[in-house]
């Protein structure tokens, strides 16, 4: 494990997470307890796929366990996607 992979880098590549959360509402619901968090700047919903995905965009480094953990208070799971392209 590195600080690239175990956190949020901040700038403007963000990070893209997968959830089983379907439904529209519970994804706004998942985005409106991320914007919650310090340091969060932005939420980007993809529901144009299955499953669906979200980014993440941060103003300082995040621990993607903190996220994770923030997810699954509203009952889902976020799976961290692969590294950013360069």
């Amino acid at each position: 494990m590195s600080i690239i992979t175990d956190n949020v880098i901040p700038g403007n590549h963000g990070k893209i997470f997968g959830t089983n959360a379907i439904e529209d509402l519970d994804l706004l619901e998942i985005k409106s307890s991320l914007l919650e968090l310090d340091g969060i700047k932005d939420v980007l919903l993809n529901t144009d796929i299955f499953p669906r995905e979200f980014t993440v965009y941060t103003s300082k480094m995040i621990p993607i366990s903190v996220i994770e953990n923030r997810v699954k208070l509203v009952g889902f799971h976020a799976i961290p996607k692969g590294l950013f392209e360069l």
